[in-house]
């Protein structure tokens, strides 16, 4: 729905609020105009249920006001005597539209000093429960997120296991764009695997300000671009096009900003003709065949080595297929007295992967030698061409088209690219856009795969690792990952954890609070 739509929306609702309540308002001892202005009305009635006038900043925050809309229409049928179950009932079944009914069928008075303590204690813990879910949703939209790594494309750096704090406030929080939706839940509800949003009109996207932009070798959090599926947890249950928020999450390094030239050979990024430099927790990997004279123990790869449980031993043939060696590790394992050979599990330059972005015969590229390409900045153009327009046209039509609810539609007529109808020989770009890869080169599925990431997608930056589990450990101690505890994912060095601070001012918040309430006892 485009920003006029919601406008118009916005008004229908106001006059559908003036028509139910303007009488309650007069009861009240205010005006019947009040009830007629938008915000200002909020603001009003905030003080005629007794509640703070920031109740009002709640109702207009995506997802947070799905809760607070029931919330103010119990309050207001309370706050004229209606107490019994069965108006609470009757308020929520009616979407409200109860209010309709007292405010002119009934005669009701205004309770002026009301107390808004719950009657029962059951009541209270509702209360309790709503008003928690209501500051966990605005954190998690906006400030902070949970995370988990579910994958091994950044190895060493994030491990699959590692739960994380998502910034969302460091590249500026993306307000909802799904109207409806279940709060803290991103497109599944988790058990009954069910779609945990309404699908329908969506909010015009919207940025809250951040705080500093993306830099070279970031690692962030982002919607899939090319993401239709139902779950991504059940691939094959389905598929449909997702609203922007909705989309799965994945996590990468943005090795690549806007207006970059990026060209990848043998697996190593260039940037403008030069190598990318990645910061030392980096630890690029690569899959290798290795010719052996014997089978070389589990424990040597995994103590020595640190080569975990991503290979295959071809007993055969006495060669291994590990899917992820850092360049380090690679150069121990060769001076094993065992090793005859090892190999890089690379596809040669010139060789055609259907795979690879931007999935054209015309380019013969693949995922370990690519491009060179240009990454599109905001606001410049480039010349539309037959030859062109693969790396475009996805960013016209979908990015730029209908994701920012514009019907776009790329054709070509013999040499002539036309955009609806219409030649075409260049096009300004709107966004900026990012190339994101991971750092396990060989078992990556990242930009190389499906091109461009808008700034739009974009979700936030990792911080914070809170957890790590390693499900491959033995016995509960060894499945945490104690040295990973309450790490931060940027900085220079080894990663050093701040758990055992964390315990010891936790303890000292327990002491504190133990005197603190014995002392207050013993006022009494």
């Amino acid at each position: 729905m485009t920003i006029t739509g919601w406008l118009i929306f916005i008004l229908i609702l106001q006059l559908v609020h003036f028509l139910g309540t303007w009488k309650l308002y007069l009861k009240a001892g205010r005006k019947a105009w009040e009830a007629g202005v938008p915000i200002y009305n909020a603001i009003v009635l905030m003080k005629i249920i007794n509640r703070p006038w920031w109740w009002t900043i709640l109702l207009f925050i995506p997802i947070v006001n799905l809760i607070m809309f029931p919330v103010v229409w119990v309050e207001t049928i309370r706050s004229f005597g209606r107490n019994s179950t069965t108006d609470t009932v009757l308020v929520l079944l009616t979407l409200g539209l109860y209010i309709y009914y007292i405010n002119y069928t009934q005669d009701v008075t205004y309770i002026e000093d009301r107390s808004l303590k719950p009657r029962t204690s059951a009541g209270e813990w509702v209360s309790s429960i709503l008003f928690a879910v209501v500051a966990a949703t605005i954190v998690h939209t906006y400030f902070m997120q949970p995370y988990t790594i579910p994958t091994s494309s950044l190895e060493k750096t994030l491990l699959v296991g590692d739960f994380l704090f998502v910034s969302k406030f460091h590249y500026g929080a993306r307000t909802p764009i799904t109207p409806v939706s279940l709060p803290m839940v991103h497109d599944t509800i988790p058990v009954l695997k069910t779609r945990s949003y309404v699908k329908g009109p969506e909010y015009p996207y919207f940025r809250i300000p951040g705080f500093e932009d993306i830099e070279r070798n970031d690692i962030v959090v982002f919607s899939w671009p090319v993401d239709t599926l139902v779950d991504i947890q059940r691939p094959f249950k389905g598929s449909y096009i997702k609203p922007l928020d909705k989309k799965t999450n994945y996590v990468k390094r943005c090795v690549g900003l806007p207006g970059d030239s990026l060209e990848v050979r043998d697996g190593y990024v260039f940037i403008n003709g030069k190598e990318n430099d990645l910061p030392d927790r980096a630890k690029l990997q690569f899959g290798y065949f290795v010719k052996t004279s014997g089978r070389i123990s589990d424990g040597i790869l995994k103590n020595r080595y640190d080569i975990t449980d991503d290979y295959q031993y071809y007993q055969n043939d006495n060669v291994y297929y590990f899917k992820a060696i850092s360049d380090e590790a690679a150069n121990k394992l060769q001076n094993h007295p065992s090793v005859i050979s090892m190999e890089r599990a690379l596809a040669p330059a010139g060789k055609y992967d259907q795979n690879a972005f931007p999935n054209n015969p015309k380019y013969s590229w693949n995922t370990d030698n690519f491009g060179p390409i240009y990454i599109p900045e905001a606001g410049k153009t480039v010349a539309i061409t037959p030859e062109s327009i693969p790396f475009y046209r996805q960013i016209i039509e979908v990015y730029e088209g209908r994701e920012l609810g514009i019907d776009n539609k790329i054709s070509q007529s013999g040499t002539q690219v036309l955009l609806n109808g219409e030649p075409i020989t260049e096009y300004t770009f709107k966004m900026d856009y990012y190339w994101m890869m991971g750092d396990n080169r060989s078992n990556s599925q990242d930009a190389r795969m499906w091109g461009y990431v808008p700034f739009n997608h974009v979700v936030g930056k990792p911080v914070f690792v809170w957890f790590s589990w390693n499900s491959h450990g033995q016995g509960i101690s060894n499945k945490i990952r104690w040295n990973r505890l309450f790490t931060t994912v940027g900085g220079e060095g080894e990663p050093v954890s701040y758990f055992k601070y964390f315990l010891i001012l936790l303890a000292g918040w327990f002491v504190f609070d133990f005197f603190r309430k014995r002392k207050k006892k013993a006022k009494r």
